[in-house]
């Protein structure tokens, strides 16, 4: 049988259940009956309104929420929230990447634009006034050597003047050093002059480097009885001939048409040269009007910066018609070893 204190204890209700109900909706609130209107809350707003958070304004029910802090002021109700900071510092960095760490495409085209100018400029400038020329072998060493960039005078020899003997100079050698020139495709072919036009590429094999000996009338002889070649009869010591070389191991008595040069190379026993053409057309005869420069100038490399030093080799030399020496020249003959 169930005592008297059994049946009290069952009768006395959970825990839970005597928990007074500010407990459980929080210290201090106030209770409202079922349905009834909303007390007046901590705020002081009166019922059926709720306090705004950010300026204390009560608003109604219906209302939509107010803004928050960080929300930008001024906004009405119902109009789109406002950019968060992130989101604007998200915008301004990319804007800022665009404007300063990567340029717009404005930038690149003035940049394109500003490089084809250059390159057009430069192609002119080396077409009309001076070229810059990749010295491609050893035939006149040692004032020039291989790979060696020079730049190349193109009015040196225009309003009236004339290639002089003792001059450096770069020509055509078309229809005189090589008769037929060889094919080639025309799009690599125009790709290679405008690189060898500014010095980054070796010239066409029609384009040579030489010295000039003997201008249109002189007698060039080789040689005296000491070695020395001869012009109009007077001998020439040549100081920039290769050390160890002969003036010319190949004898020849040539005069040299007008309007035409005779040309040869420092280094004798390596050059391709005018002696080697005695028995060809036009005789081994270059045409003035096929030179295009003289070389005034070793631009590359940089330990090579000068100016090929002027020579005083002809500076005795007669001309044509009153030298001793002068007179019917014999052709002279066989091929340059």
């Amino acid at each position: 049988m169930d005592t008297e204190a059994q049946h009290t204890e069952r009768g006395r209700p959970s825990e839970p259940e005597e928990r007074p109900r500010s407990v459980r909706s929080g210290a201090g609130a106030p209770e409202r009956s079922p349905g009834g209107p909303a007390s007046r809350t901590a705020g002081g707003s009166p019922e059926g309104r709720e306090p705004d958070g950010a300026g204390g304004r009560d608003r109604s029910p219906d209302e939509p929420v107010s803004r928050t802090a960080g929300e930008h002021a001024g906004r009405e109700p119902g109009e789109p929230m406002s950019r968060t900071t992130g989101e604007r510092g998200g915008r301004k960095g990319r804007r800022r990447a665009a404007g300063g760490f990567l340029p717009p495409l404005r930038s690149w085209r003035g940049a394109g634009l500003i490089g084809a100018v250059c390159a057009v400029s430069l192609l002119l400038v080396s077409h009309f006034l001076v070229q810059p020329f990749q010295i491609p072998s050893g035939s006149m060493e040692p004032a020039l050597n291989v790979g060696d960039r020079v730049l190349v005078n193109k009015v040196a020899y225009r309003s009236g003047s004339r290639p002089a003997r003792g001059d450096v100079v770069v020509f055509d050698g078309t229809d005189s050093f090589i008769q037929q020139p060889p094919e080639r495709n025309p799009v690599t072919g125009l790709l290679r002059d405008a690189a060898a036009a500014v010095g980054l590429a070796e010239p066409p094999v029609t384009h040579f480097v030489k010295r000039v000996v003997g201008v249109g009338g002189d007698r060039v002889t080789c040689c005296d009885r000491t070695g020395r070649i001869e012009v109009n009869g007077t001998p020439v010591t040549e100081p920039y001939v290769h050390p160890g070389d002969a003036p010319s191991r190949v004898a020849f008595d040539i005069v040299v048409p007008d309007g035409t040069l005779w040309m040869m190379g420092d280094h004798r026993d390596r050059s391709h040269d005018s002696r080697d053409l005695l028995g060809s057309p036009g005789g081994g005869m270059v045409p003035v009007e096929r030179v295009i420069g003289r070389v005034d100038w070793i631009g590359w490399p940089v330990g090579h910066w000068s100016a090929p030093e002027p020579t005083a080799a002809f500076d005795r030399v007669p001309e044509p018609g009153t030298g001793p020496g002068h007179g019917a020249a014999g052709r002279g003959g066989g091929a340059h070893g």
